[in-house]
């Protein structure tokens, strides 16, 4: 019989806890990797190295190397999902944006490489990232029209022309910022909200 201890719920606990911070760490340095190296140029070896595990200790938390890429995604949509307040002023949400820059930069670096990557229809991740984008565009043309009949915004203005044009702007910044990270990052984005608020109010904004 062995003498191996029965696992107790503390115990079970702390294993639990450890395993999550090894699946953070994966993933952590999996979206610092992709966003240097892009997806083709990274392996699952490479990151496990990285990560200070095996190879079948990164397959334990990932099955293989597409579901690694489609969780970098979720990283990126949970991000929008806690810091995206819908029901919020839209240039407010818009010039708060700029935050992530600072506070998650391996999520924009990983996220800009994976969309330059699979923008082919035959790419690995080409039908997420459009179904990502026209939710995306569908979101904020919601947004758009619901502000034209509270009256907050002029009706003349196509919604979902404005939503494409913000949607061009954020992924333009990103990229942008990832070629030269001393731009000035938080003019450019008050200078266009600024823009965009005047061009959307009912009256004349200073």
């Amino acid at each position: 019989m062995s003498g191996q201890q029965p696992l107790t719920p503390r115990r079970y606990e702390s294993l639990l806890a450890k395993g999550e911070d090894r699946k953070a760490r994966i993933l952590a340095v999996a979206q610092r990797l992709l966003a240097r190296n892009g997806w083709r140029n990274t392996s699952l070896a490479q990151i496990a190295r990285e990560a200070g595990v095996t190879t079948a200790g990164l397959l334990h938390h990932f099955e293989s190397k597409s579901q690694l890429l489609h969780e970098v995604l979720d990283s990126r949509d949970n991000d929008d999902d806690l810091h995206w307040d819908r029901e919020a002023d839209l240039i407010e949400v818009l010039n708060g944006v700029a935050d992530r820059f600072q506070r998650s930069p391996e999520l924009i670096g990983s996220y800009t490489v994976l969309l330059i990557e699979n923008l082919d229809p035959g790419a690995p991740l080409h039908e997420r990232l459009q179904n990502r984008y026209r939710a995306a565009v569908e979101s904020l043309t919601t947004t758009i029209r619901l502000g034209q009949r509270a009256g907050w915004y002029r009706s003349d203005l196509d919604p979902a022309v404005k939503a494409v044009e913000i949607i061009a702007f954020l992924n333009g910044m990103e990229t942008t910022w990832l070629l030269d990270p001393s731009i000035p990052l938080i003019e450019a984005f008050r200078g266009y909200t600024r823009s965009l608020a005047r061009e959307l109010a009912h009256v004349a904004i200073p």
